[in-house]
């Protein structure tokens, strides 16, 4: 599984989702421009103390990422608030990569053509959409569950009854 994310304009939101990537030990790509620096020193400068434990993949442009992506051949899974199919009903594979477009703007329409699926986080009526590091999230979450992964590499496995315990029963 691989986080993607489309010409980042927030610095934040891109620290949170490659930390949330470092704890799940998902791949992070991104894909520049960016609207700030995204150097291992500038990240570390921000205070990105799991930096250590991330792979960032990045790469100079659309082109770049494409060409990279036929390589790899994994399929593009684009989570936008103009599609109309839900992410719930979607199924995810282990080596699909989720893109997050620019938090300003979106992706491009070159972008939204290449995707394999297009995907929506539903959402109350009149409200724009979610925190992109929110949404990457509840996606993340919900492709690990479906292919298997819930576990993370080097993380402990559950105690046996706990489960019934945090139930309450």
């Amino acid at each position: 599984m691989r986080i993607a994310l489309f010409e980042p304009d927030i610095p934040q939101n891109t620290g949170t989702i490659l930390r949330l990537a470092a704890c799940l030990g998902v791949e992070a790509h991104i894909i520049e421009p960016a609207g700030f620096p995204t150097t291992d020193r500038a990240f570390r400068r921000a205070g990105m103390d799991y930096l250590d434990h991330v792979e960032i993949v990045r790469h100079a442009s659309w082109e770049a990422f494409e060409a990279w992506r036929a390589d790899a051949r994994a399929r593009l899974i684009l989570f936008t608030t103009q599609a109309s199919r839900c992410y719930l009903d979607h199924a995810f594979q282990p080596g699909d990569v989720l893109l997050f477009g620019r938090e300003s703007s979106g992706v491009a329409a070159k972008v939204h053509a290449a995707a394999d699926a297009r995907l929506v986080i539903p959402m109350r009526e009149g409200l724009r959409s979610l925190n992109v590091a929110m949404a990457a999230a509840m996606a993340v979450g919900e492709a690990m569950r479906q292919v298997a992964l819930s576990r993370p590499a080097g993380a402990p496995a559950p105690v046996a009854g706990a489960d019934t315990k945090a139930r309450g029963g």
